[in-house]
């Protein structure tokens, strides 16, 4: 029997302190560099509507905490419009006053402002997974098969028990973890695989069996499988100095995983229903806290990763829209015009708008609301 899922004040509490963390994460990126680059900042909030609390530090920018906790902001001197382009009002400061505005950096200065905040987000899980695999340690089971399911799709291919897997639809593995994770992307797909036997390299394509799980709260996955039995457990520890370094290759592992989903769906191997949104989000935080620190770490390393990534899809509004509008005025060494910049975000943000309203309703839908 699956476990009811935490309360609501729980999945609030761990919710507001996951996003609230990341967002503060990502902001700090931006407001830092923005230091940096001798951009003043003239607000930095954590949420939006509003303001519960508030503090002007001797730098001039106003600390506050919004009364929704859904996102953040930093607002730079010279933010007038969502373009972050400059209008009359910003002509009328003095030249003082418009050396501390965004627009008045060069563009190499602007664009790092932009990409700090994702790339923190970047830096900031590889942190959270390199204390956790110090701490716990890291899989180091060998991709020996033990054992082979009859009739499974390992079968088919004439796997045995004793052949080492080397490679799975084009990607080395190296252990039984690797391996698993390479197998779960790709149910019920073709695939490659390249496994050795007595110094002997066998290349097989076979389709991968569909594994349906429903965790400890009743949520229900998809994953791929083949066929093989597991091998047994084997931890070794990570040291201090090796935790970075494994955590960065476990890191892009995970961005991997999180852009190749994202093509399934788009490519219609997964359906869109598989998108959540913020209330999904809170619903794994809830579930995340109530199974303990390890696990919610975890999963704010994840997320973090995701928020990285997200935001540096070249979607206007996000700051991978701010990149590729600096990208077009590196190349054509003027900026796009005001117009096609205001057409540009009004995009973006109806993009934006339907994805919110999309997501929203698969959430709503796999909470039973909809019967």
């Amino acid at each position: 029997m699956p476990l009811e899922s935490p309360n609501i004040l729980i999945t609030l509490f761990a919710f507001v302190v996951l996003i609230g963390t990341l967002v503060v994460v990502h902001e700090m990126g931006h407001y830092w560099v923005g230091r940096w680059c001798g951009v003043k900042a003239e607000k930095f909030s954590i949420g939006f509507g509003p303001q519960l609390w508030g503090r002007v530090d001797k730098r001039g920018t106003l600390w506050r905490v919004g009364a929704l906790p859904l996102g953040g902001y930093v607002q730079f001197a010279g933010d007038m419009n969502p373009a972050g382009k400059p209008d009359e009002n910003w002509y009328k400061l003095s030249e003082a006053e418009r050396n501390q505005t965004f627009q008045s950096k060069p563009l190499w200065q602007r664009a790092a402002i932009v990409f700090a905040g994702p790339a923190i987000n970047f830096i900031f899980a590889i942190i959270l997974i390199a204390g956790l695999l110090n701490y716990l340690g890291t899989s180091a089971a060998p991709t020996s098969v033990i054992s082979v399911e009859a009739g499974s799709p390992a079968a088919k291919a004439q796997i045995i028990k004793g052949d080492n897997i080397v490679s799975f639809n084009g990607h080395n593995v190296s252990t039984f973890d690797d391996l698993a994770r390479e197998i779960s992307l790709v149910p019920d797909e073709q695939v490659k695989i390249v496994f050795e036997r007595n110094g002997t390299t066998f290349t097989k394509e076979i389709t991968t069996g569909v594994r349906n799980e429903v965790d400890r709260f009743g949520n229900k996955y998809r994953f791929g499988m083949i066929g093989i039995g597991w091998p047994e457990e084997k931890i070794v520890e990570v040291s201090f100095v090796e935790a970075p370094i494994l955590a960065v290759q476990k890191t892009f592992d995970i961005l991997r995983v999180q852009i190749k989903g994202i093509g399934q769906i788009l490519s219609g191997r997964r359906s869109v229903k598989e998108l959540g949104g913020p209330l999904k989000i809170a619903k794994i935080s809830g579930e995340a806290f109530s199974s303990g620190l390890i696990t919610f770490i975890s999963i704010a390393a994840m997320i973090s990763i995701n928020l990285g990534f997200m935001n540096l899809l070249p979607i206007p509004m996000l700051d991978g829209g701010h990149l590729l509008l600096y990208a077009i005025e590196a190349v054509r060494r003027r900026p796009a015009t005001p117009q096609v910049q205001e057409w540009a975000f009004r995009a973006g943000f109806a993009m934006l708008i339907g994805f919110m309203v999309m997501v929203t309703f698969n959430d709503l839908a796999s909470f039973g609301v909809f019967g």
